[in-house]
C-alpha cells in the first residue's frame, strides 16, 4: 500500500466517526487518550486562537513568522478545502502522507481502550474531530515541532484543542455563530472562548464588542494573564492598496513597522496581520523585542490564505471567499468595495443549512448585481431554491443552479460581456475548496471560453 493510499485510509476510518458538527462539551475524553500518549501536546511552545471569523489566516500568518524566526512550526486549522491533510501543516506545507499514516498507527491501539470505556459510562465514541486532534498532537510531536499554532474547531473551553495549554491565547473578532451551541448573546460566547486563557499567559486580542471585551478582560485577571487589545494597545495604523495586495503600517507591542507588503486582499486582513505580529511578539520577546524588519517582510510577502479572497480566474475575474456567516460577509463586501476596481459583482452563493444564510443575503445584496444560487456539495447544505427564494423575498432575482459548476459557467459568461463586472464564490467553506479544486480542474486563469 502507497504512503498515499495509507493516508488515505486514515481519512476514511475518521469519516466512519460522528462528524464535525456533532459537539459535546468533554474535552477529557481526548484527555484521556493523550494521557495514555504521554501527552504529546506537552512537547512544543502552544498559540492557541480561536473567535468568530479570521482565524485561518491569521494562525497562517502567525506560523509564517515564526518559521521566518527559524522555528520549526506546526499548524492545525479546520476545515480543509480540498484534503484533509491540509489541516496539520509542517513547516508551511501540509503532512506528509506516510507522517499521517504513522501518526495514526500510534494511536489506533488506544482508540479502541477509550471507545470501550466511553461506551461502558453510556456515552458515545471518540468523534472525527476528536481524533484529528490527537492526530495533530501526536503529528506535531513527532516531526518535531518548536511551536505548534493550534486553531480551535468550536467554542474553546470545552473543545478538544484545549487540551493543549497555551503560552499565548490569540482571539479574532467574536460575533454570533454556532448559537445552539455556544450561546446566543455575544458574552454567552465569549465565555466559552475565553476558556483558552490559561494561567499566566499572554492573550491578544482583536478589537471587540464592549461585552465581548469585557469577559476576556475578566477572565484573563482572574488567571494572572497579560491581556492586549488592538486599538488600545496595539494595532493596524495605516494601509494603502497595492499590486496583489496591501501595504501595511502596524504599531506592534514592541514597536512601529511601516509599509510592509500583504499580498492578500481586504481591509480585515491587514487587522489580521497586525493580530498575528502582536502574538509573536508575545511568544519570542515577551512583547518586549521587536520583529526584526527582514525576518517580518519576508513571512508576510509569502504569507497565503487559500480560500480568503482569493483570485481563481481571469478575463473574467474571478475570486473565491469563504465567508460563511454574516460578519464574515462584512468583511468581503467591504473588501469587493474597497480591494478592486469592477462596476459589478455576480456572486455565485452556496450555504450549508446550519448557518444564517438569511443573514449573509442581507449583507452581500447590496454589494452585487447578479446572484447564481446554488449548493455546496454536502448533505448539509440549502438547495439552491431556498438560497433564490431568500433572494427574491427581499426584491432581487436569483438564477438557480443545482451545481457549484452550473453556476459558475453562468456567472463567468455574464461577467465575459464587460472587463467591468467580476464574479465573487462565497458562503461556504465547501463551496470554496469545489471552487478551487474546478478553477484549476478548467484552468479558468486561461480567461473565458463559451
Amino acid at each position: 500500500m502507497s504512503d498515499r493510499q495509507r493516508a488515505d485510509r486514515v481519512y476514511e476510518q475518521l469519516l466512519e466517526r460522528a462528524g464535525e458538527r456533532w459537539v459535546q462539551p468533554r474535552k477529557e475524553r481526548v484527555a484521556r487518550i493523550l494521557t495514555l500518549l504521554d501527552d504529546p501536546q506537552r512537547n512544543y511552545r502552544v498559540v492557541h486562537i480561536t473567535g468568530t471569523n479570521g482565524k485561518t489566516s491569521t494562525a497562517r500568518m502567525i506560523e509564517g513568522l515564526l518559521r521566518a524566526h527559524g522555528l520549526r512550526t506546526g499548524l492545525f486549522t479546520s476545515p480543509h478545502l480540498e484534503r484533509f491533510t491540509e489541516r496539520i501543516m509542517i513547516d508551511g506545507e501540509p503532512i506528509a502522507d506516510a507522517a499521517i499514516a504513522d501518526a495514526w498507527e500510534e494511536i489506533e491501539p488506544f482508540i479502541g481502550m477509550v471507545d470501550a470505556e466511553l461506551e461502558a459510562a453510556d456515552d458515545a465514541p471518540l468523534t472525527f474531530f476528536e481524533l484529528l486532534t490527537v492526530l495533530a498532537f501526536v503529528a506535531a510531536s513527532d516531526a518535531p515541532v518548536d511551536v505548534l499554532v493550534l486553531e480551535v474547531g468550536m467554542g474553546g473551553e470545552w473543545d478538544s484543542t484545549n487540551n493543549a495549554d497555551g503560552d499565548v491565547a490569540v482571539f479574532s473578532p467574536i460575533d454570533i455563530d454556532h448559537a445552539d451551541r455556544l450561546g446566543d448573546t455575544i458574552a454567552a460566547i465569549t465565555e466559552v472562548k475565553a476558556g483558552i486563557i490559561k494561567d499566566g499567559a499572554s492573550v491578544v486580542s482583536a478589537e471587540q464588542p464592549a461585552e465581548a471585551e469585557a469577559v476576556l478582560r475578566r477572565v484573563a485577571a482572574d488567571r494572572g494573564a497579560r491581556i492586549s487589545f488592538a486599538g488600545s494597545d496595539f494595532g493596524l495604523a495605516e494601509q494603502k492598496l497595492a499590486v496583489g495586495g496591501q501595504l501595511i503600517t502596524v504599531r506592534g507591542l514592541a514597536g512601529q513597522y511601516a509599509d510592509e507588503y500583504l499580498p492578500l486582499y481586504g481591509a480585515h486582513q491587514g487587522h489580521n496581520a497586525a493580530l498575528a505580529i502582536a502574538a509573536v511578539e508575545s511568544l519570542i520577546g515577551d512583547a518586549t523585542q521587536r520583529i526584526a524588519g527582514d525576518i517580518l517582510s519576508d513571512a508576510l510577502q509569502n504569507v497565503t490564505s487559500p480560500g480568503r479572497l482569493q483570485l481563481l480566474g481571469i478575463a473574467p475575474t474571478v475570486v473565491v471567499d469563504a465567508a460563511h456567516n454574516p460578519h464574515g460577509a462584512r468583511s468581503l463586501a467591504q473588501a469587493l468595495s474597497d480591494s478592486f476596481d469592477f462596476d459589478e459583482w455576480g456572486l455565485v452563493l452556496g450555504v450549508l443549512g446550519d448557518k444564517d444564510a438569511a443573514g449573509i443575503v442581507d449583507v452581500l445584496l447590496p454589494a452585487v448585481s447578479e446572484v447564481f444560487a446554488t449548493a455546496p456539495d454536502s448533505e448539509r447544505a440549502n438547495d439552491a431554491d431556498a438560497i433564490a427564494d431568500l433572494v427574491e423575498e427581499r426584491g432581487r432575482r436569483a438564477s438557480v443552479h443545482p451545481t457549484l459548476a452550473e453556476a459558475a459557467d453562468a456567472a463567468r459568461e455574464w461577467a465575459a460581456s464587460s472587463d467591468r463586472r467580476a464574479v465573487v464564490i462565497a458562503g461556504s467553506v465547501v463551496l470554496a475548496g469545489e471552487a478551487i479544486a474546478l478553477s484549476e480542474a478548467e484552468d479558468w486563469k486561461s480567461g473565458w471560453t463559451a
